[in-house]
């Protein structure tokens, strides 16, 4: 059940450190914080300094709340997320989306680290999630509903902004960026996938396979915010292909792809 008082309480918080209503939201997945190095910061809050906010526990998701200007558009940023795993509850993950919705920011852009399941899928890659799948065995709006946010039933018929992700495609087109475009499948964690479920999840239909983002767009969706949602593919699940994953290697992967995605995110943000 989402906590009204308190989603109040962090948002007023919020706008108190801040000069400008941001009007777009973005959150930064493992080893894509160098977005961060292209927005002029105003201002930058810890986690552990606003009310009722979790602090994240992963390697490469420093933790902080970043307001400021991205190509001439005021953001705010989440450098660092929060994940299922860490022993959050599905409603403490999605949170910090229930207050940038009470803040009245409508637009969300979601980034990840994902394995790739599709054979003509690169390490390094940007995929552009279109769909997702989600098995992660729960959802952040199970108990009782608050008809004044979102429907008891909310429709996912369209998850993921079919307009983001046409303006996202014709930039990758101008700017040369090689794009993927498929669906998401979301999982717990921690633990990497074994080769069964490699091929498994691609049966399924899933192109990628990871441990966010699933959560944060049913929320926002429930909210009525728009979203859209990329993945960096930083190991691959195709059989014949498939290597020991570590952190690391996600890490250094998603480093790779970082120019590539920051080049995409900041013309998005000036376009939407």
């Amino acid at each position: 059940m989402l906590d009204i008082q308190k989603i109040k309480e962090s948002a007023r918080f919020i706008e108190s450190q801040i000069t400008a209503k941001p009007t777009i939201a973005i959150v930064l997945g493992s080893g894509l914080g160098g977005l961060v190095k292209n927005v002029k910061i105003q201002q930058e809050i810890s986690y552990k300094n606003i009310p009722n906010f979790p602090v994240s526990t992963v390697q490469g998701h420093k933790g902080t709340l970043i307001f400021g200007e991205l190509n001439g558009v005021n953001v705010l940023v989440m450098n660092g997320r929060f994940h299922y795993y860490e022993g959050h509850s599905m409603q403490t993950l999605t949170f910090p989306i229930q207050v940038f919705n009470e803040m009245g920011i409508k637009k969300l852009i979601l980034s990840n680290a994902a394995g790739g399941l599709n054979p003509s899928f690169d390490i390094a890659d940007v995929m552009i999630i279109r769909d997702h799948i989600n098995l992660m065995g729960n959802n952040p709006l199970m108990g009782p509903n608050n008809d004044d946010l979102g429907p008891r039933f909310p429709d996912m018929s369209e998850a993921y902004s079919h307009r983001f992700i046409k303006l996202a495609k014709k930039i990758g087109e101008e700017q040369k960026i090689k794009l993927q475009c498929g669906v998401y499948l979301g999982v717990t964690g921690p633990c990497y996938e074994t080769p069964a479920e490699y091929v498994a999840f691609h049966a399924l239909g899933a192109d990628a396979v990871g441990m966010s983002t699933v959560p944060e767009t049913i929320m926002a969706r429930y909210l009525g915010m728009e979203v859209f949602a990329l993945s960096v593919i930083t190991d691959l699940g195709v059989i014949g292909q498939i290597e020991k994953a570590s952190h690391e290697d996600v890490l250094n992967a998603a480093a790779k792809a970082e120019p590539n995605m920051v080049k995409l995110v900041s013309e998005l943000v000036a376009q939407l």
